[in-house]
């Protein structure tokens, strides 16, 4: 659940981006630094579980059919996120305004407040 509340903002944040374009060119480069980010983040935090993962194996000398499935959730998870996040990269910026979830209500202090809560997780 918590995941798609984060994928949900993540898009909100990048319609309001795409929406803004026009007036201010950077946005451009925004949005695709926010997507590499999220993307580069996603795999960080996979290896970090994994790593975690075995360093927890090896000190308990044996091996769990329980981590093992806890690994496959940990990939499963990470590739869910980078199926979406590859999906808005093949997504032309005028395209992702047909996407949107929230962008009638998302503003400028709503986008800033996205990014602070985002930039939390």
């Amino acid at each position: 659940r918590g995941e798609d509340d984060i994928q949900q903002l993540q898009k909100a944040l990048l319609d309001y981006l795409d929406e803004n374009t026009e007036t201010d060119a950077s946005l451009v480069f925004s949005r695709k630094f926010y997507i590499a980010q999220w993307f580069r983040d996603t795999t960080m935090e996979t290896e970090k579980a994994i790593k975690s993962q075995k360093d927890e194996d090896s000190s308990e000398g044996t091996h769990h059919a329980k981590d093992v499935e806890t690994t496959g959730q940990i990939m499963h998870r990470a590739e869910s996120r980078k199926k979406f996040l590859r999906s808005i990269i093949k997504t032309a910026p005028s395209q992702f305004s047909t996407l949107k979830i929230y962008s009638d209500t998302v503003d400028y202090e709503d986008a800033c407040l996205i990014v602070r809560y985002l930039a939390s997780m």
